[in-house]
């Protein structure tokens, strides 16, 4: 499924007036809890940081992870900036402005690694003051969009050259879209319609979407496909209703533990406020249960990404990014 080829100072942990207030829901964690949890992991990726930005375990040092990473960062709400992760945030980025490929805007040796770097950027874009940023994620959707015009199913796969595509490629691709334009670019639209289309194309009886077909779903990719179309605005729909059900009724995907994680926790929280709710209760106590004195969380795709994709999956309760709003 994945193909992808910091001096730290004290501070007070304790939850800042300048991160954006948790939502108070019905859980039984407390917000301080949840917070707690979170800075934790935030310390775990802050210091084991290189100076140039990646981390040291082999998915660590590509672009697509480190953007995630950068994502987490951003999404507790700290002034980028200035705040506690000010650094670590610029280090991130500067990583993936130095992978970016000037002339074609290519990010890193893979779709997984360009989509979810081009989701950083365009997460940044706007809240970090850093005039390259604007230029870079310009080029990284226009290299996105470039690829999907020559690709004959409309979709996207490991190379911008691909003439295949598979449903966990291209939903990174459809969200970091999906930000870019949130954060004020001029997405083509008919782009979105051909990705959308493409999902339509793979999905099974089930309600759930296939790897590369109508076959063979399963939760991860099921909760990429309830993404996007929520993203898309298409809740309405009976496609969007048959694949939450058949997202409700998967269990999760303890193969990819956190890769579902990091999407599940999104289609849960625009399908349904009273499931996602449910849902984020049962995270918060596996997740408490699951990280390590460290602060990391493990993975199958090293330490980096479980703990992104793990912080990740409780950063809906800050609802600080644009991407994680209803």
């Amino acid at each position: 499924m994945f193909v992808w080829s910091l001096g730290f100072g004290i501070w007070d942990f304790a939850p800042r007036a300048s991160a954006q207030q948790l939502f108070i829901e019905k859980s039984d964690a407390s917000p301080a809890a949840i917070d707690v949890m979170y800075v934790k992991g935030l310390q775990f990726l802050t210091k084991s940081q290189s100076p140039e930005g990646a981390w040291a375990d082999v998915y660590g040092r590509q672009p697509g992870v480190i953007g995630l990473c950068v994502v987490a960062m951003l999404a507790h709400g700290d002034d980028p900036n200035v705040g506690p992760y000010a650094s670590a945030i610029k280090r991130g980025l500067n990583a993936i402005l130095a992978a970016q490929n000037k002339d074609t805007g290519y990010i890193g040796t893979s779709m997984y690694n360009h989509g979810f770097a081009a989701l950083a950027l365009a997460e940044a874009y706007g809240a970090v003051d850093d005039v390259r940023l604007g230029p870079a994620l310009q080029r990284a959707i226009n290299l996105i969009v470039a690829s999907q015009a020559r690709n004959p199913h409309g979709g996207w796969r490991y190379s911008p050259e691909s003439s295949d595509a598979d449903t966990t490629v291209s939903g990174a691709q459809m969200v970091a879209m999906f930000a870019a334009r949130n954060a004020g670019l001029a997405v083509p639209e008919d782009a979105i319609q051909k990705g959308l289309k493409y999902f339509t194309s793979c999905k099974t009886p089930e309600g759930g979407y296939g790897y590369t077909g109508t076959s063979g779903p399963n939760a991860a990719r099921c909760a990429i496909g309830v993404l996007v179309l929520a993203l898309a605005k298409q809740k309405d729909t009976a496609e969007f209703k048959g694949a939450w059900q058949y997202l409700q009724q998967s269990g999760g995907d303890s193969h990819y533990q956190q890769y579902y994680l990091y999407y599940g926790a999104q289609a849960y929280f625009h399908a349904s406020p009273d499931a996602w709710r449910k849902w984020n209760g049962a995270n918060i106590k596996s997740l408490a249960a699951t990280q390590n004195k460290d602060g990391s969380w493990d993975g199958s795709f090293g330490n980096s990404f479980g703990t992104a994709a793990s912080l990740l999956s409780l950063a809906l309760n800050y609802r600080f990014l644009p991407i994680y709003e209803r």
